[in-house]
């Protein structure tokens, strides 16, 4: 295992929102402290608990924003144990040298499955039946009640989770359509659409899948509702600020949709004991869960294991792929040289500055690896172990670096 400039038994590692074990175990076994909290933390403990941590691993309720970044001097790096990253800001963790990353691959699975039992339940009304047998009603009725085989299934954003429902409704015998604004190539016999109003008005059930962006904001309101058939239905698992809720009710309620299942709501209560309201509540065949699309034992699982092996991978070698927010470097470690890390403000002429610094200083590159994106870039350089001081203290001296440091 190769040495830090930080010894590991001195890394902390916060983690938040009853983050999986198997989480808590990898870092454990890589030497770092790790501080475990069920909960999330307002903006005021997390500004006092983020100035003496080295990792954060949040999932989708604690706020990392432009203030908390702010006093987290020694952060190195953020884990979002979730597919969503919007409740950090990316941007202001970018500018301050902390790669975020996440689980995008982790929880799809279960997402898909749950959508496909309910696009199910909704077919067949299973959601009121059961409500009625829990009233002690006996209602056998066949009435509006369908098969789902050769319907169709408009899939709205074609991703990870996406992608893999159109997989599994192709094999219940739907025919699958799918909208997305980049181009995707289908699974089996998906068909792509050239707009979302065109999904829209030919699908039986329509699913989004859509990441939480300005452009998403409300996609879902009066007008969309109005172009879906009639007598279809609508599932969302993706953000809840993606379908405008009281348009949803008047579509339900004056019949122009059949019935709707909704996991994830614009404001979500901050725990299981605090109470919530929707203007989706009783009205029939309407599916409301509490945004649990990735709360399996095999999800939380999965994530437990992916986001933590990008982390421990980016303190130990520097590597930032799977990062939602960095340009991408991918390394193995070399243990004969010392490793510089710097981000730095990306500036015509930085990295000519900083071979100049290492030339005067008359140390060896061994390799240097330079990725950019528009604002920042991030060099990875191997030099000599006899002057690797002197090399870090002359980069971090230049007025575009960002965030210098020596990793081994």
């Amino acid at each position: 295992m190769a040495l830090t400039s930080y010894p590991k038994n001195q890394i902390k590692v916060l983690l938040l929102e009853n983050i999986h074990p198997f989480a808590h175990d990898a870092f454990r076994e890589e030497g770092f402290q790790v501080e475990v909290h069920p909960s999330a933390l307002n903006v005021a403990q997390l500004k006092e608990k983020i100035q003496d941590i080295h990792l954060l691993g949040i999932r989708s309720k604690t706020q990392v924003t432009a203030e908390v970044l702010r006093e987290a001097k020694r952060l190195l790096s953020l884990g979002c144990f979730c597919i969503g990253t919007n409740q950090v800001d990316l941007h202001a963790a970018k500018m301050r040298g902390i790669p975020v990353f996440n689980a995008p691959f982790g929880n799809t699975r279960s997402v898909a499955e749950m959508i496909m039992a309910e696009i199910i339940s909704l077919a067949r009304q299973l959601g009121q039946r059961n409500l009625e047998m829990h009233k002690q009603a006996w209602k056998k009725v066949s009435t509006h009640c369908y098969e789902i085989r050769g319907k169709t299934l408009g899939i709205v954003g074609y991703g990870h989770i996406g992608s893999q429902i159109s997989t599994l409704a192709e094999a219940f015998g739907m025919r699958v359509l799918y909208f997305d604004i980049v181009s995707k190539l289908p699974l089996g016999n998906a068909k792509a659409c050239h707009t979302l109003g065109e999904l829209l008005k030919t699908s039986d059930f329509v699913t989004l899948h859509v990441p939480e962006t300005p452009q998403t904001k409300n996609m879902i309101n009066t007008i969309e509702l109005e172009q879906m058939k009639p007598g279809s239905y609508l599932l969302n698992a993706s953000r809840g600020t993606v379908v405008q809720l009281g348009a949803l009710a008047e579509a339900l309620k004056s019949g122009k949709l059949a019935g709707a299942a909704i996991d994830v709501f614009p404001e979500e209560p901050e725990s299981n004991t605090t109470s919530f309201q929707s203007e989706l509540q009783n009205i029939p065949n309407v599916i409301l869960t509490p945004h649990i699309g990735g709360a399996t034992e095999e999800a939380q699982a999965n994530i437990g294991t992916e986001v933590p092996a990008a982390l421990i991978r980016f303190v130990n070698n520097g590597s930032t792929s799977g990062s939602v927010n960095f340009p991408i470097v991918d390394l193995a470690p070399n243990v004969d040289f010392h490793r510089i890390l710097n981000v730095h403000q990306n500036v015509p002429g930085v990295l000519r500055e900083i071979n100049r610094l290492v030339s005067d200083l008359g140390a060896n590159i061994q390799a240097q690896n330079l990725a950019t994106d528009s604002e920042i870039g991030y060099l990875v350089l191997d030099t000599d172990k006899a002057l690797s001081m002197e090399v870090k203290s002359a980069i971090e001296s230049l007025k575009t670096s960002i965030k210098t440091r020596i990793l081994y």
